[in-house]
């Protein structure tokens, strides 16, 4: 007799294309946000903005980014990721756009609230893309992936942006890109579609998918006050929140302040430190790629999502704490090196999307994404304000990496004592 199997269709891999596509809107999101980073020596001068000044544009994006991470859940809940990314991409391209009409402080704060708003949705939307079409033990190596978005444009685009910048001008930059993600927002409006309503997946990847799913599809708890309070009150989502918080320091340094950095601290020409500057986002997206290989390896042989999830993030976490080690580096090389190995540790720890997808229960996953991301990204608050602060009364960088590590022993501690078990929260 012949084994059933056989009669089936051979699976179709719709969800690799899907993970394509939010590998992409990622970059997209990531370099929009990011290229006042590489704008900022420039920028700055022309707009005669002191540091404690570009520190205040740095962080007033995440002003509007962390409050939208709740509401943009809920729209999410309600709305789905189709329409919510589609918009989302549209109106966040547009206000990047406008980034080059910018003239003074007070005409760049309102675009970068606006960003802020407008680029909400995105990650807990790639949270329900991927609980959407991945089963659990291929969760983390996609999370890895479309995560590698967030250190591409400046990881192998660092060159071409900063020779636009030093070409053409500052300006350049926001037109282009803000271009090239409206584009991209009408590619996803037509390529996107969830797993029952998608014409090109077959049934046996369906089937697939929902491997080791004992429970299927559930509809979306609306949206109520007692609904948050509960999600709110779970020690796993603040552990992993606070630990994310804490990582999410690190990568905030590299995508605002890093270039000046490089420029100022180190006295690096503007084309060398762009050349330079792409070796630790390499090495991030290194350890983007590294951290889901190795916890969907872990949970493969060990059967423990505590195991696979949290070993990575902790030895990420111990690899940014070598940050300050640079305050003693004589060489530009041995900077570039002490700083390649610290965006490592951050890839690493850039698996704490997995965390959430895996814990976030199944009947209020934006909300529970959107309360994570709106903790997470605090740090876009905190990070670029107090590097400011320490840099102008100071003179240079040294007590901003030693902020950047002390952060880092804060997110072990997180990992460690405070988020108890990798086990979907139950909420009723």
């Amino acid at each position: 007799m012949k084994d059933s199997t056989l009669l089936q269709s051979p699976r179709t891999r719709v969800r690799f294309s899907v993970l394509a596509l939010i590998t992409v809107a990622t970059a997209i999101n990531y370099t929009d946000r990011t290229i006042m980073g590489v704008a900022a020596p420039s920028l700055s001068r022309d707009l005669h903005l002191d540091p404690v000044m570009m520190g205040l544009v740095f962080s007033a994006f995440s002003w509007t980014y962390a409050a939208s991470q709740i509401p943009g859940g809920i729209f999410l809940d309600r709305f789905g990721a189709r329409l919510t990314y589609a918009l989302s991409l549209v109106v966040w391209s547009f206000f990047t756009l406008l980034h080059g009409l910018a003239g003074s402080l007070s005409g760049l704060l309102p675009l970068r609230l606006g960003l802020g708003i407008a680029e909400a949705p995105c990650f807990p939307a790639n949270t329900r893309v991927v609980s959407a079409w991945f089963p659990q033990h291929e969760r983390a190596r996609a999370t890895g992936v479309y995560s590698v978005g967030e250190y591409v444009g400046l990881a192998f685009l660092s060159p071409l942006l900063f020779w636009v910048t030093a070409s053409f001008g500052w300006r350049v930059l926001f037109y282009a890109l803000g271009t090239i993600g409206m584009l991209f927002g009408v590619v996803w409006w037509f390529r996107y579609r969830e797993p029952g309503q998608s014409r090109r997946v077959n049934q046996a990847e369906l089937d697939y998918i929902a491997t080791g799913d004992t429970q299927g599809a559930v509809a979306p708890l609306p949206f109520s006050w007692p609904l948050l309070r509960r999600v709110l009150s779970s020690r796993r989502i603040i552990g992993a929140s606070i630990g994310q918080f804490a990582g999410n320091c690190t990568l905030v340094f590299f995508l605002t302040w890093f270039p000046s950095y490089l420029a100022v601290e180190r006295h690096m020409p503007f084309m060398k430190a762009g050349f330079y500057a792409t070796f630790p986002f390499i090495a991030g997206a290194v350890g983007v790629i590294v951290g889901g290989l190795v916890s969907d390896m872990l949970l493969r042989r060990t059967g423990s999502a505590n195991v696979a999830r949290k070993a990575p993030m902790i030895a990420g976490f111990l690899f940014i704490s070598s940050i300050a080690l640079a305050n003693y580096a004589q060489s530009d090389q041995l900077v570039i090196l002490v700083m390649a190995a610290a965006f490592f540790g951050q890839g690493l720890v850039g698996l704490g999307w997995a965390v959430i997808t895996d814990i976030a229960p199944r009947r209020a996953g934006g909300l529970a994404a959107g309360v994570f991301n709106f903790v997470t990204n605090l740090a876009g608050i905190v990070t670029p304000f107090v590097i400011g602060l320490i840099v102008k009364t100071s003179g240079s960088f040294v007590g901003a990496l030693v902020f950047v590590a002390a952060m880092a022993l804060i997110g072990i501690g997180a990992y460690l004592i405070v988020l108890d078990e990798v086990k979907e929260v139950e909420i009723g």
